[in-house]
């Protein structure tokens, strides 16, 4: 059987986490000339973070004062099978190249919601590219308890401050209602550039040009394969159904209720060292669901989320 080799590595964000950095491998490296980003093996009894901090002080002479897990995939090269382990780094010290001598042949900053202005790049970076393009934060619909119109203005005022992906739930309400509700939300989405997910109705979410479906965790025990949108998410509770929605390639997972919920009052929640350990290693961003208000973006971002998901908090 093939090692697999351990790599730490950095997903550097600035810029409020809209642009991320790649490095171009140096000659007389494998790969020589393609694009990625910085890190490197782990070494005896290293763990990801001290790997990550050595590899980033080595290659860009920096020293990564704030960093959390992602994302983990697994990718066979000709010449290797390599774990990749990334984890986001938002806070260092130091110039890059500046500091000390750069390993790379160059390096540039990418905007996280754009196609890469740099090629060719290592192939086992694209779906980490989409992942970045992801949102961190999801609103989902309540209108059955607010109202229809009452949600359309809280949407308008959300995406006017920065909201940018919206998943329409609210699966209680009339069909004929749901889908006027939809087509309105689809026509707000558009004016912001937002992403609109519909929640359990694949038809529903054709006949609105939705961006992606999302389905319940009912739904994802049940999938043969990915459903054929840009967009495919899921709702999870276990360890086992965040890795099935990565077998099946989905771009994104909630899992939850991290915190108790006036929707579940009666489950008391993962908590954040419960959510921690179902995420680690996970191969697709995941939001995380139960309790959210905007101010815990942080706090679960450091437990391994790639962000928040809320129904009354946004």
């Amino acid at each position: 059987m093939t090692p697999i080799v351990e790599v730490a590595a950095a997903v550097m964000l600035r810029d409020g986490g809209r642009r991320f950095l790649l490095a171009q491998r140096p000659p007389g490296k494998v790969y020589a000339g393609y694009w990625e980003f910085p890190g490197g093996k782990l070494e005896a009894g290293e763990s990801v973070r001290d790997a990550l901090v050595r590899e980033l002080y080595e290659e860009l002479g920096i020293t990564v004062t704030a960093c959390s897990p992602w994302l983990t995939r697994q990718f066979t090269y000709p010449h290797a099978t390599v774990r990749l382990n990334f984890w986001r780094v938002t806070a260092w010290t130091g110039e890059i190249g500046i500091t000390a001598p750069l390993e790379h042949s160059a390096v540039n900053w990418q905007a996280c919601t754009e196609a890469a202005q740099v090629s060719p790049i290592l192939p086992a970076n694209f779906p980490i590219l989409k992942a970045l393009s992801l949102p961190e934060s999801m609103a989902i619909t309540n209108a059955e308890a607010k109202g229809v119109e009452h949600e359309l203005e809280r949407v308008k005022t959300a995406l006017n401050k920065g909201l940018r992906l919206v998943q329409l739930r609210d699966k209680g309400l009339p069909a004929a209602t749901r889908k006027a509700f939809g087509m309105a939300l689809r026509q707000q989405c558009t004016n912001h550039g937002a992403l609109l997910m519909v929640n359990g109705d694949a038809q529903l979410a054709h006949e609105l040009s939705a961006d992606g479906l999302h389905v319940t965790a009912t739904q994802l025990a049940e999938l043969a394969q990915r459903p054929d949108f840009a967009w495919v998410g899921a709702s999870c509770h276990t360890t086992e159904e965040i890795a099935r929605a990565g077998e099946l390639a989905l771009d994104y997972t909630l899992l939850g209720p991290v915190l108790p919920t006036p929707t579940h009052p009666e489950q008391r929640g993962l908590g954040w060292s419960g959510f921690a350990q179902a995420c680690a290693g996970n191969t697709l961003p995941v939001f995380a669901l139960g309790g959210q208000t905007p101010a815990m973006l942080p706090t679960a971002q450091e437990h391994g989320a790639h962000g928040i998901a809320l129904m009354r908090g946004w």
